[in-house]
């Protein structure tokens, strides 16, 4: 069967060489995470990918200390905010989309799949009736193949689910912000074993992300270092990830990398913020509301992860 999204987005990037996008990468180094803000050099439209809020879990004090070098540089450079994107419902940092949007406007994304994420882990938090999983927390929900733009940037969106239900790709010009559906080629592929993981979804969306142009660029969401690596990085190809991924290069079977992706998943620990960060990202990054004392509190489930 065509697929119409992937061929959409494959267009997309050969026809974009007259109009890229303008990228800019804050890296988070407690959380290993980008945040990617582009922009439309012409008119100055802007999109937000991925931001981070950072957190103490041990005091329990947020701090938008990660977030205000993203206004500064926003402001330095005359941009306009139309959107706040999010990958997925991300396990290892709380979002700062709604502290951003507050500052600078624009609208909060997400793919349309985080209503599964919400019915999972609103049970798994019990989130009480204040909490409806129907996505409404978000300004808008994408399906796989939606267009949009930032200025006169092309935007295409692909569901990659594997990682999570939930994840999407953004193609925006020839590059595409992968989030955590892969990593640098060599450090491999994203875990499958969170609730509503998948490996055979991940592989399938592997696959499907690589089936675009070999000179596109792909921009990853994290970045750790392996071993033989002393300086991170967070941009490759499609070209050089299907040479040399470790987990997913050409010629690795979809039962191959399950057996791999699971044995691999097997010696993980829980990500150490994903109790607080998956209970505020499935809320588009809003906390929960707060008890009758005025305080808010992120609860912990016991021996249930």
């Amino acid at each position: 069967m065509l697929d119409e999204a992937l061929a959409k987005a494959a267009q997309q990037v050969t026809a974009a060489r007259k109009a890229l996008p303008v990228i800019r990468a804050f890296f988070d180094a407690p959380t290993f995470t980008v945040t990617y803000v582009i922009h439309d050099a012409a008119n100055r439209r802007a999109a937000v990918i991925d931001s981070v809020l950072a957190y103490d879990p041990a005091s329990g004090r947020t701090s938008p200390d990660t977030a205000d070098p993203i206004i500064a540089y926003i402001e330095a450079e005359g941009l306009t905010v139309d959107w706040h994107l999010e990958t997925h419902a991300h396990a290892d940092h709380l979002s700062a989309a709604p502290y951003l949007q507050r500052k600078l406007g624009g609208e909060i994304a997400i793919g349309a799949h985080i209503r599964e994420v919400q019915q999972t882990f609103g049970k798994l938090f019990n989130a009480g009736v204040e909490f409806v999983p129907d996505g409404s927390q978000f300004d808008h929900l994408w399906q796989d193949g939606d267009s949009f733009s930032i200025g006169d940037l092309a935007v295409t969106v692909l569901h990659v689910p594997g990682h999570t239900p939930a994840c999407v790709a953004y193609v925006v010009g020839d590059a595409v912000f992968v989030g955590d559906t892969m990593f640098m080629p060599d450090y491999g592929t994203a875990r499958a074993d969170f609730p509503g993981g998948n490996a055979r979804q991940l592989f399938r969306s592997l696959r499907r992300l690589l089936e675009l142009p070999p000179e596109t660029r792909l921009f990853m969401c994290h970045d750790y270092l392996p071993d033989g690596r002393d300086h991170y990085v967070w941009e490759t190809t499609v070209g050089e990830q299907r040479r040399a991924n470790i987990h997913a290069h050409d010629g690795i079977s979809e039962d191959t990398f399950v057996a791999i992706r699971e044995a691999r998943d097997h010696t993980l620990d829980m990500p150490r913020l994903i109790l607080p960060s998956v209970q505020v990202n499935m809320r588009a990054g809003h906390l929960p509301p707060p008890d009758d004392n005025g305080v808010v509190y992120l609860k912990i489930p016991v021996n249930q992860l």
